[in-house]
């Protein structure tokens, strides 16, 4: 992923919480203007930052690089709630979602 690639994404993961840079900056422990820098690629949060913008957004660092998933936080949980199916269940639900 490019670095203007990652701040579009953490740009779109953090409208669609519906959060400002600065409360999202504080709420990760980071000074008011540390999201807006990256934002405006200035800089990038260390592996400890990136983690915790993560755990803020209620997504997991995988989902944070999936450019093909908008910031639907519930993927997530879908992927729990999925893993407690049987195979039967399971192939109903694939069946259930092809178009």
């Amino acid at each position: 992923m490019k670095k203007e690639d990652f701040v579009k994404r953490l740009r779109e993961l953090r409208h669609v919480k519906g959060v400002s840079a600065r409360a999202m900056s504080l709420a990760i422990g980071q000074s008011p203007n540390y999201i807006n820098s990256i934002e405006r690629s200035r800089n990038l949060p260390s592996m400890k930052v990136f983690f915790a913008i993560c755990k803020y957004l209620n997504i997991m660092p995988e989902e944070f690089f999936d450019m093909d998933v908008g910031g639907h936080s519930n993927i997530n949980e879908l992927k729990q709630a999925v893993k407690h199916l049987n195979s039967n269940q399971i192939d109903m639900l694939i069946r259930l979602l092809k178009p």
